[in-house]
């Protein structure tokens, strides 16, 4: 880290989890390995936001959802971070502009969950990140088919790579996408939150 925030070499191809990880468990963890292996990526950043704008209540305080996420994602090749607070972006679009503001000569890849994708035409300026840096999503459970029709991906449709090519997904130009079929995680923040997982 340099002045809090990671470093990447040009060249390199990071990969960009995003999300209020409200809390953080074991499922945003699977994804990322899954994420590291079927992309060949180099590192993976989780940009832990200060807040999401599509959801009515703040989440538990940033300090506090760093820390579980450190504690659930021990990774040589991962980063946990509090970029979108330090550079003062609250929408993804603008964290990515920033982002290769600040590291040129880097490839981002940003990664979501098939369920993100249902719903990723309610995002700000949402065809402006399809448009910039190449998109995976892994599946999880329940969300695929919603996934699959979504406005997004039909919009999208003549970019989408297939499964067996989204290794090198991360050097290909936007606008690129895969949807990878990774094995099932059932962990959901908002399950643990509704059970009392949060001391």
């Amino acid at each position: 880290m340099k002045h809090g925030l990671p470093i990447a070499r040009p060249g390199q191809v990071i990969g960009l989890l995003g999300g209020s990880f409200d809390p953080a468990h074991a499922g945003h963890a699977h994804i990322t390995r899954e994420a590291l292996k079927r992309l060949g990526l180099d590192r993976v950043w989780w940009l832990v936001s200060p807040g999401n704008p599509l959801k009515t209540h703040g989440p538990a305080p940033l300090a506090q959802r760093i820390a579980q996420a450190r504690a659930v994602m021990d990774h040589p090749r991962v980063a946990i971070t509090d970029i979108e607070a330090r550079l003062g972006t609250r929408y993804t679009a603008r964290t990515i502009a920033a982002l290769r503001r600040r590291y040129p000569g880097v490839r981002f890849v940003w990664l979501m969950g098939a369920d993100n994708l249902a719903q990723f035409h309610r995002w700000q300026d949402w065809r402006d990140i399809m448009d910039t840096v190449p998109v995976a999503v892994l599946a999880r459970p329940g969300d695929r088919t919603a996934a699959r029709t979504s406005v997004a991906a039909t919009i999208y449709r003549a970019a989408k790579v297939s499964a067996a090519d989204a290794y090198g997904l991360g050097r290909r130009s936007a606008p690129a996408w895969a949807f990878l079929n990774v094995p099932m995680h059932t962990a959901s923040s908002t399950a643990i939150r509704r059970n009392g997982g949060w001391a």
